[in-house]
């Protein structure tokens, strides 16, 4: 308070000696007791502005973000015994004598998992630990049969990766932002088993088919600022892990979740004390839950409150994060090496396997890496460069399982433009598709036959509102083809131009008022004069033609 005191003081003093000369020259003119009061008037104003710019400036609170992830991996198998991985199945059908945690049942590690680590970490630009460590990392849940989990504390298996996401921003969420987050580490361990409440028996039940499935557990340092940019990254995340095959994304499914540690701080200071919302299976539900939990903290320290270390739970149906439990009494996991299963080993072409070991059960980095698909970032720039089509579009084709195969068969076998084809894919197509809950591989159009329906288009043998008549028609017919239904309908384009001429001339006759508005300059009405002149031929009339003799006849 002392030091906070004499460092406002100062420009107050200055302030003093300079209207101490303005008094030595008005004391010849008033009196005395007039400049001290308006001397006084003026520090007392100056002391009141400043008040008012302290108490009205920004607290300049940001949120501080990082994620922990969970991803189920893509394998028949579990991570250390040979029971099956499968959803939905059957409670307790999928449990060996391992899962359950059997005396005298041991570990056995399964390859996939270690190669599906190994990939993800390539993929995310990660540095691979040649020599990698498991251990024991102890808790008591009922779904945990053994009482500790298999993890890598000490050394995961790849650590310091950068994931680069993009997302839509700007005033009309059209302009692309890219950024980048840090990735700690990319560790393997066991899944638990699931806990089912009975509320209405007051019991729980315990399922363990999930227990011992392989996991990814990837750690995103704290380098988001709020819930857009962590749902950007999460699905980044999401197609990467499609794409390589090593997570199928699922989040309804519990394939990938997200755990969010949340902060709020001052730009230069200490983060602050963080919470952390487990458990969300949805990027829009992560986004919501982030961005009420950095208000909820940003109020309390407003109020003066204090935020506690503690973990939340977010209601989806509300949209608020409630309080699960606190985590002040930090929890003893008491880690130690995993005593059954000796160091994890993963080999390069410089440092290759000793002789006599089965090449079937060694994992080689470069191996891996030369099975690397196209990642969806560089999908997405391939497809602009290669079609010229908007970014936005391109985060629609690669974020739609399936979409960029679709769309590229079309360009493949139509004369229409990409932009043209894109149109259709991403709004006619696309919009059915979500309308009816539909996947991409489910479609009852294929890329032959919008392909063909879109050589019509072009050739001008039918109308654009004919077209998507067609498309509504082949979408509720599958097997015909669209030049099927244009001659079963009689939807080809009217090319009697003297009909159309006979036409266009009954529309202007009948509509004299509209003709002559637009002779006054009211060009916006020949429109609706068009629009008659297409519902007089049913849309098959060319609209060129249309409004080239229109034009002629209001001129």
């Amino acid at each position: 308070m002392a030091a906070s005191s004499a460092g406002s003081s100062a420009p107050l003093y200055i302030i003093s000696k300079q209207l101490a000369k303005v008094f030595t020259k008005m004391i010849v003119y008033r009196s005395q007791r007039c400049v001290v009061r308006q001397i006084a008037t003026s520090v007392i104003r100056y002391q009141s502005q400043t008040q008012l710019k302290r108490k009205s400036a920004p607290e300049n609170l940001v949120g501080v973000v990082g994620l922990e992830i969970h991803a189920q991996i893509h394998s028949n198998t579990k991570l250390f015994s040979g029971s099956q991985v499968k959803f939905c199945s059957p409670p307790n059908s999928l449990v060996s004598f391992f899962d359950a945690s059997l005396p005298g049942t041991l570990p056995v590690l399964n390859r996939r998992c270690v190669e599906a680590a190994v990939m993800t970490g390539l993929a995310l630009n990660c540095s691979i630990n040649k020599k990698s460590l498991f251990d024991r990392k102890h808790y008591f849940y009922a779904d945990l049969p053994a009482g500790y989990q298999i993890t890598q504390q000490r050394l995961p298996v790849a650590v310091d990766g950068t994931l680069t996401y993009s997302h839509l921003g700007g005033r009309k969420k059209s302009q692309v932002v890219t950024k980048s987050v840090r990735i700690k580490q990319v560790q393997l361990e066991q899944d638990s088993g699931k806990s089912l409440h009975d509320n209405y028996r007051n019991q729980t039940l315990i399922d363990l088919n999930r227990a011992g499935v392989g996991l990814m557990e990837l750690v995103m340092e704290p380098d988001m600022r709020c819930g857009e940019e962590a749902a950007a990254a999460v699905r980044e995340l999401q197609l990467i892990l499609q794409a390589l095959g090593t997570c199928q994304g699922n989040m309804a499914e519990g394939q990938l979740r997200v755990d969010a540690n949340v902060s709020v701080h001052r730009p230069g200071q200490p983060l602050g004390v963080r919470t952390e919302v487990k458990n969300i299976n949805s990027a829009r539900f992560l986004a919501r839950a982030i961005d009420y939990e950095i208000q909820r903290q940003m109020g309390v320290l407003r109020s003066g409150g204090t935020v506690q270390n503690e973990t939340r739970a977010f209601d989806s149906k509300s949209g608020h994060t409630v309080p699960m439990r606190d985590k002040e009494g930090l929890q003893d996991y008491r880690f130690m090496p995993e005593p059954n299963l000796p160091p994890l080993m993963v080999y390069s072409e410089g440092h290759p396997p000793p002789p006599g070991l089965d090449p079937s059960q060694v994992v080689v980095v470069e191996r891996v890496r030369e099975t690397l698909p196209e990642l969806p970032s560089v999908r997405r720039l391939r497809l602009v460069e290669a079609y010229s089509i908007l970014p936005e579009h391109s985060f629609t084709l690669v974020n739609e399982d399936g979409l960029v195969e679709y769309f590229e068969a079309v360009v493949g076998e139509t004369n229409a433009e990409p932009r043209k084809v894109i149109g259709w894919v991403t709004n006619e197509l696309l919009g059915l598709l979500h309308q009816q809950g539909m996947s991409v591989s489910q479609s009852p159009v294929s890329p032959h036959v919008l392909a063909d329906l879109l050589n019509l288009l072009e050739s001008g043998q039918i109308s654009s509102s004919i077209a998507r008549q067609v498309f509504q028609e082949l979408w509720a017919k599958p097997g015909e083809t669209a030049q099927q239904i244009v001659q079963e309908q009689d939807l080809g384009l009217v090319s009697n131009t003297t009909a159309i001429h006979n036409i266009c001339q009954r529309i202007v006759d009948s509509h004299p008022e509209r003709v002559q508005a637009i002779r006054a300059g009211n060009k916006n009405v020949l429109n609706k004069l068009i629009g008659l002149v297409q519902k007089e031929t049913k849309g098959r009339a060319d609209p060129v033609v249309v409004r080239t003799i229109l034009e002629q006849m209001t001129s």
